[in-house]
């Protein structure tokens, strides 16, 4: 199984499998994540939700090759009923407690859905990056201005716009994360702190958290739905296909020709 899903002392723990791939996430993974999480919404057994991968890596994000056969939705305006976005909502509307943890590599949508977590946990050596600009793409998952809100517009403008990666400690300075700490440790300290969270009024923590994300609900919502139809639009432009190309090919873009 590619995404593992465990319910144990009510905490429900999803984990990235797919190790010979680096992680990579496929649309099937996805929906199985989106599925996961949206019957954690009226499982009584489940108070807390853990995301997680292995000890030497998180995701790669977008298992590229899979990710290229469904672009067509994307292009013609239907990305809502994509696996990708169907995961998106239901992260971003989780009403019980999320807790990240994060070793090695967590690219792309590994590093953004992070910003729709409550807590997240970094081990020390995790590197997160966002390279949606040397994909000839834009940002998704509502970081373009999560991000923003985090970190401050110069700190986001840097990751977003060179996409180059960034360590754990980097991630810890500009808010993205609540603690760095040894990798053998991660998923030790992640079920600790879950399993206070666990052992507080499960009520209480919904209300907290509804009360804390409302007033920008919406404004996650609009973003997001914006994002996805540059998304599209850019996938099908020439920058994109360039990359992915150079991608295949195993070599380096060139964005020359392009103004």
């Amino acid at each position: 199984m590619d995404i593992l899903t465990n319910k144990e002392n009510s905490i429900l723990t999803i984990t990235f499998n797919r190790p010979e791939k680096k992680n990579a996430i496929t649309g099937a993974m996805y929906q199985t994540m989106a599925d996961a999480l949206r019957a954690a919404e009226t499982d009584n057994e489940v108070r807390v939700i853990l995301l997680t991968g292995s000890d030497s890596i998180f995701t790669a994000g977008n298992d590229l090759e899979d990710f290229m056969k469904n672009a067509a939705q994307f292009v013609s305006g239907d990305a809502e009923n994509t696996p990708v976005v169907q995961f998106m909502r239901a992260l971003s509307s989780a009403q019980k407690p999320v807790i990240a943890a994060v070793a090695g590599l967590g690219v792309g949508i590994g590093t953004t859905l992070l910003m729709h977590c409550d807590l997240v946990y970094l081990a020390d050596n995790a590197k997160l990056t966002m390279p949606f600009s040397q994909l000839g793409l834009c940002p998704e998952f509502s970081s373009s201005i999560l991000l923003q809100k985090i970190a401050g517009y110069h700190r986001a403008a840097e990751k977003l716009m060179l996409g180059e990666a960034f360590s754990a400690q980097e991630a810890l300075e500009m808010g993205m994360a609540n603690k760095v700490v040894p990798a053998a440790e991660l998923l030790a300290y992640a079920n600790q702190q879950a399993s206070k969270l666990v052992a507080l009024p499960a009520a209480s923590l919904r209300a907290t958290k509804r009360l804390m994300k409302a007033s920008q609900t919406s404004l996650v919502n609009e973003v997001m739905q914006g994002e996805l139809q540059q998304f599209g639009k850019m996938l099908n432009g020439p920058e994109a296909k360039e990359a992915f190309m150079a991608f295949f090919q195993k070599r380096k873009p060139d964005f020359s020709q392009f103004s």
